[in-house]
């Protein structure tokens, strides 16, 4: 009987957690996402999304968009893109926001390119070494949303400060994006924190 009231307990504990932890953080996505703050930074760097032959996706587009509006609100003196190339392509996602802005009128000297990152984690260990390696301390993320909050926790756990402008409008805007979304994002993000504390990386690339 008392072996039994112990595994009831440690069974009820269980599905607590497995109900209250996706909560928290699924709820903590939704805040982050509908009240994220740019904050003043050493770089805006623009997270990768899918291009086509070299011209932005229209989700990757509105992230360039957003960042341009970023660093001429003066939040920030340079502008890092990040992302590589699918097998086969001749360009890379950071090519492609890299040449968007040239075109658009931003200065090469406010432009640095990192040809790196399948995904969000690969994404954000390459540019945060490169901000190290430059002395750079903090860094204002462009993404969309939902991925805010993901997209910043792995910045400041890799040892920089992270603050996120998300995308206003477009395929990857509040308005067109929802539960779905939040919910591969709590996925996502769990993962991160459980297996990939391990080593174990779970690709979170979606396809735009």
């Amino acid at each position: 009987m008392f072996l039994f009231k112990i595994a009831r307990r440690i069974f009820v504990f269980i599905l607590l957690l497995i109900i209250i932890v996706p909560t928290y953080v699924a709820l903590n996505i939704w805040s982050t996402a509908h009240h994220a703050t740019p904050v003043t930074s050493d770089a805006i760097v623009i997270l990768g999304a899918a291009q086509d032959n070299g011209v932005p996706t229209p989700i990757l587009l509105e992230r360039i968009k957003q960042a341009e509006a970023a660093f001429h609100s003066g939040l920030a003196p340079r502008i890092i893109t990040v992302g590589a190339g699918q097998k086969g392509d001749n360009f890379t996602e950071a090519s492609a926001s890299y040449q968007t802005l040239l075109r658009d009128g931003i200065k090469r000297n406010h432009i640095t390119e990192i040809a790196i990152g399948q995904d969000t984690l690969s994404s954000t260990i390459a540019y945060v070494g490169y901000m190290k390696l430059h002395g750079l301390a903090s860094v204002l993320i462009v993404t969309d949303p939902y991925h805010c909050y993901r997209a910043m926790a792995e910045a400041k756990d890799l040892g920089v400060k992270a603050s996120c402008d998300p995308v206003q409008s477009g395929p990857g805007s509040l308005k067109a994006t929802g539960i779905k979304y939040m919910v591969r994002e709590t996925g996502a993000y769990l993962a991160y924190k459980t297996v990939g504390q391990f080593g174990i990386h779970l690709s979170d690339q979606v396809k735009k």
